[in-house]
């Protein structure tokens, strides 16, 4: 609890052992086997942090720190308890805390969201566990969308991305160096696989700001933002990418403010241990540096996990503020883990330590904190004070009415899919399409026109012969029945000649006269008709 500007945290005896705010920024640990009291331990630390006027970010992986929105409820074991604390004395009272829900899956809070862009290439090829050369082409693929002016929104974006780069691979390696297909390819696979985990949901808009977060209530406590964790925490990989993710958000957007009289805001990372499980050595490195860094910009990280030795030494060294509830060795390497936990700690020489650890019970913890020049204080046993709040989950209709009596509930709780690289890409697919079906089209209009135009062009040669020859019979069949007519008159015309002819020198009677006058007539008949042919 809060109390005369300083946390008080547990108790032996008379004896008060505290967090000092100046000194929170220095990083925590709060470590011990299932069922020692860890979560206890946070929501008093999560409480007078509030109470301090300090904001902080926790994930409830079990449902029950969200009863930090209700008062707590007095009982028989409480009261034995304040007694035996004397809390009374520090003015403990039962209260409820300002406290904001939120969720990925969006059931039990407020969507909890993020951009592919502002999640980054790194973090990505973490979670997708791609190996350097599939990293490396994932970082092209954004650098891409960056110089092409792509919005990588959400993961239908980056899928969309990806398909297209791989499509069109040949064209950009001349840009950006050999895009090899089977590493597009798996990469889209390792994205789908992910999807299955619920992924996607954690891509698109409105985006988490952090001032949303990093505030305070009108009385001026720090207001307590739980994230649903117990869907989230079977999908380790998302979790983590996700806390490191806001991890990084604080270290790159915060301002650099140096020593403060009490942190700006204070992060929980429960089961740490996944965060570092598997984790590539550029990640860790970069881990390390925001660890190192971020507390000059007024950020407390406090990991929660069973084991500490699940977390790297060059972090763990960080750690300042330290609650280590009960550690049990069974195997060769628990007693390994066991010694490596009591070496860590600034020896007491009125202690045994080892012994100590391996038989604290419940809310009893090993603890040691920094001092005012940030040094650790010698180790000691403690009692972990109870909290103040509700312990224990709350039912669905009191969380649907702080989801929804949130100040930022109408920010949060739609979708904004605007315009972005899924949209344009698709855009461009359909335009190409449609370009391709116009030039189809044309050339299959060509084609019918020219068949058609040859089609008329055999028709009208075919109409030219047929005329010609229609012509050609026609004169002839008139050059017959002319010939005919020629004939006719013509040998006509010379009987009646000749008739006269012949009469005048043989006589008109005469037979002689008539067969020579037939014989010239036919003669002179068939010249007059040449002639008149001819002509």
């Amino acid at each position: 609890m809060f109390t005369n500007d300083k946390i008080l945290m547990a108790k032996n005896g008379d004896k008060e052992f505290y967090i000092l705010p100046k000194m929170a920024n220095r990083h925590g640990l709060i470590a011990g086997g299932t069922g020692s009291g860890k979560t206890i331990t946070l929501k008093v630390m999560a409480e007078s942090f509030s109470d301090a006027g300090v904001p902080v970010f926790l994930a409830d992986v079990k449902g029950d720190l969200a009863g930090m929105c209700e008062s707590g409820v007095d009982s028989d074991d409480m009261r034995k308890r304040i007694e035996k604390f004397k809390l009374n004395e520090y003015g403990f009272s039962y209260k409820k805390y300002p406290t904001q829900f939120f969720e990925i899956e969006r059931k039990n809070g407020l969507p909890l969201r993020t951009t592919v862009s502002d999640f980054g290439p790194t973090l990505l090829s973490h979670i997708f566990e791609l190996n350097q050369t599939q990293s490396d082409i994932l970082n092209v693929i954004f650098k891409i969308a960056d110089d092409e002016g792509l919005l990588l929104l959400d993961l239908k974006d980056l899928k969309k991305m990806i398909e297209y780069v791989g499509d069109n691979s040949k064209d950009f390696s001349s840009v950006y160096g050999n895009i090899a297909k089977t590493s597009v390819q798996s990469i889209l696979r390792s994205m789908i696989s992910l999807e299955q985990e619920g992924i996607d949901k954690l891509f698109g808009e409105p985006e988490l700001e952090l001032s949303d977060i990093i505030k305070t209530d009108s009385s001026g406590k720090g207001m307590i933002n739980i994230i649903h964790s117990q869907s989230l925490i079977l999908s380790p990989r998302v979790y983590s990418a996700f806390m490191l993710w806001l991890i990084s958000e604080l270290y790159e957007t915060m301002p650099e403010v140096g020593d403060l009289d009490k942190p700006k805001f204070v992060f929980f990372f429960d089961e740490a241990h996944i965060l570092f499980k598997d984790c590539p050595a550029a990640l860790l490195k970069k881990i390390d540096q925001m660890a190192k860094l971020i507390r000059s910009k007024g950020v407390g990280l406090y990991f929660i996990t069973q084991d500490p030795t699940d977390i790297p030494d060059t972090i763990l060294q960080q750690l300042g503020n330290k609650v280590q509830h009960v550690h049990r060795s069974y195997t060769a390497k628990d007693k390994k883990n066991h010694k490596a936990i009591c070496d860590s700690f600034r020896d007491n020489k009125d202690l045994d330590i080892s012994e100590v650890l391996e038989t604290l019970g419940t809310g009893e913890a090993l603890v040691s904190f920094l001092d005012e020049k940030g040094a650790p204080e010698v180790v000691d046993f403690a009692k972990i004070l109870p909290p103040q709040s509700k312990m224990g989950t709350i039912d669905d209709t009191t969380r649907d009415k702080e989801i929804k009596s949130s100040t930022i509930y109408t920010k949060y709780i739609k979708d904004i899919d605007r315009e972005s690289a899924y949209e344009i890409l698709n855009k461009k697919v359909e335009e190409a399409l449609a370009n391709n079906l116009e030039a189809e089209n044309a050339a299959k209009l060509s084609k019918e026109q020219e068949k058609i135009l040859k089609e008329q062009q055999k028709a009208y040669e075919k109409a030219v012969k047929e005329e010609a020859k229609r012509q050609a019979q026609a004169t002839k069949k008139m050059n017959t029945a002319i010939k005919s007519v020629m004939k006719s008159t013509g040998s006509t015309l010379g009987r009646e000649v000749s008739k006269s002819l012949t009469s005048a020198l043989f006589g008109s009677n005469s037979k002689t006269a008539s067969r020579v006058a037939g014989n010239i007539g036919s003669a002179l008949g068939r010249n007059i008709l040449g002639t008149l042919l001819k002509g």
